[in-house]
């Protein structure tokens, strides 16, 4: 097998679109259906996944490491901004959510997580809104811990002081749905 420098080595933090932080735990070789191949291991702590990934496909799924500090920057002023909410139905919605969740591109991350967010004193959310903007707060949270070396319930604190503080300028004077 040809040698070449992997991307990711044992013992980093990669970002896999779908299922958000995981950890490179070990490098292997195996023979599937007559084929060598190279694969990371790949350990998703909060899901107790492990995850084989092919090394010639990591660019395919999108598999990346961590952001730049630039990009989480971007990311956390993102979480400042005004929410945007369209006026379209909420299944489709939901479905541009879930894009955006498992895109693994950390500012459209932040991006729904703003969006879905409500301060206490506003109405309640719908459990589906709820179910995404926790998937959403989740893995911007263990990519912020992954990077600040923190633990995710830190890291979330963080968000949502960020979210607490600046949400309700938004929300004062918001006209009636």
């Amino acid at each position: 097998m040809a040698t070449k420098a992997n991307a990711f080595d044992v013992g980093d933090y990669v970002v896999y679109p779908k299922h958000g932080v995981g950890r490179v735990i070990e490098l292997q070789n195996e023979e599937i259906a007559g084929m060598q191949l190279e694969l990371y291991v790949l350990r998703f702590e909060k899901e107790r996944m492990t995850l084989r990934v092919p090394t010639n496909k990591v660019d395919a799924i999108g598999m990346r490491k961590l952001s730049s500090d630039k990009t989480l920057k971007e990311a956390m002023e993102t979480l400042k901004g005004k929410p945007k909410v369209k006026r379209t139905m909420w299944s489709r919605r939901a479905q541009e959510y879930e894009a955006k969740i498992n895109s693994g591109d950390l500012v459209s991350i932040a991006e729904v997580t703003r969006d879905l967010f409500r301060p206490e004193d506003q109405p309640e959310q719908s459990y589906s809104e709820r179910q995404i903007f926790e998937a959403a707060s989740s893995r911007l949270a263990r990519e912020l811990a992954a990077m600040e070396k923190t633990d995710e319930p830190a890291a979330l604190l963080k968000i949502l002081e960020v979210l607490r503080e600046h949400a309700p300028q938004y929300y004062d004077n918001a006209e009636p749905v």
